[in-house]
C-alpha cells in the first residue's frame, strides 16, 4: 500500500501513473491541469467489465486499483477508475474525495445506493466534478456550483441541486446520475460493487464492454464481439470481429493485453 509518508514510493507510483496515461506533471494542481489529466485518462484508460467475465475479484483498494490501472494497464468501471484517479489527483496536491451517486435507469428510476463513485475537486474558482469512469460521458471536468448549462465535446451538462440537497447530473436534458455530497471512502462501496458484480439484474453481468475515448474525440467500443466505431459527429460504423481476433483486438485497440478472452454475453 503507498502511504503518503512514504515519499519515494508515492512519487513512483505518481510518475508510473503519469506515464500511464501520457501526461506530465502538473506543475501546479490548478483546473486547467485537471483538464488535461481527466481528458488524457479518458483517452488511455479504459471504461470496461472484463473482469467480470473473465471471473477476476474486482478489489476496491487504493493499491489493487493502482496494480491494475497502471501495472497492468487495464481499465476498469466507476468504483475502480475514479478510485484510481482520485488517489492520482489527491498524490498530486488536489482537494479530491470520492462521492457516490445513483444511476437513472432507462425507466427513469434510480439505480442502487452506490450504484455510480466520482469525484469531486476543490479549486479556488469553485468545486469540479471529474468522472473518468462511466463511459460515454463529460470529457471535461463539469462545474458543481451552478445549474447553467455547460457545453463541451461530449454534450451539453447541467447539474441541478434536488428537492433533498443532492445533485443531478444531466446529459442533453436527460438525468444520468445523482450524487450524495458527503464524502465516501473506497470501502463504502464494496457492497454497490459486490451487487454490481454478481446480480443478475446488473447490466454489467448482462453485457460485456470495452470502451475509450480516441484522440479526435470520437469513441471506440467492443461491445461483446462487436466494435464500435463513433466519430466525433456521431456517426457509427460496426463490424463483428471473428472469435479468433478478439484478443488482438483487446491489444490493438485499448492496449490490454489478455491470456483469454472474456465470456461472450448476451
Amino acid at each position: 500500500m503507498v502511504r503518503d509518508g512514504e515519499d519515494g514510493e508515492l512519487m513512483a507510483a505518481v510518475d508510473a501513473y503519469l506515464r500511464r496515461i501520457g501526461a506530465a506533471r502538473p506543475a501546479v494542481p490548478d483546473a486547467d491541469a485537471l483538464r488535461t489529466l481527466h481528458l488524457q485518462h479518458l483517452r488511455t484508460v479504459p471504461f470496461e467489465n472484463l473482469s467480470i467475465h473473465l471471473g477476476e475479484e474486482i478489489v476496491l483498494t487504493e493499491q489493487a486499483l493502482l496494480d491494475k490501472v497502471v501495472r497492468d494497464r487495464r481499465g476498469g468501471f466507476c468504483y475502480e477508475l475514479n478510485g484510481a484517479f482520485a488517489f492520482l489527483l489527491t498524490a498530486l496536491g488536489y482537494d479530491a474525495e470520492l462521492l457516490s451517486g445513483r444511476v437513472y435507469g432507462e425507466d427513469g428510476r434510480l439505480g442502487i445506493p452506490y450504484d455510480h463513485a466520482a469525484v469531486r475537486v476543490r479549486t479556488p474558482g469553485g468545486p469540479l466534478l471529474a468522472d473518468v469512469g462511466f463511459g460515454r460521458h463529460s470529457h471535461h471536468p463539469l462545474r458543481l456550483d451552478t445549474a447553467e448549462e455547460q457545453a463541451e465535446p461530449g454534450g451539453v451538462f447541467r447539474v441541478v441541486e434536488t428537492a433533498e440537497g443532492d445533485l443531478d447530473v444531466l446529459r442533453d436534458g436527460a438525468p444520468q446520475y445523482r450524487l450524495k455530497l458527503r464524502p465516501r471512502a473506497l470501502a463504502d462501496f464494496e457492497a454497490g460493487c459486490w451487487w454490481q458484480t454478481t446480480s443478475p439484474k446488473s447490466h454489467f453481468t448482462q453485457s460485456l464492454v470495452c470502451s475509450r475515448l480516441t484522440d479526435d474525440g470520437g469513441r471506440i467500443t467492443l461491445s461483446g464481439r462487436t466494435l464500435v466505431t463513433t466519430e466525433p459527429d456521431g456517426s457509427r460504423t460496426e463490424r463483428e470481429i471473428p472469435e479468433a481476433e478478439v484478443l488482438a483486438a483487446y491489444r490493438t485497440h485499448f492496449g490490454i493485453t489478455l491470456d483469454r478472452a472474456p465470456l461472450r454475453t448476451g
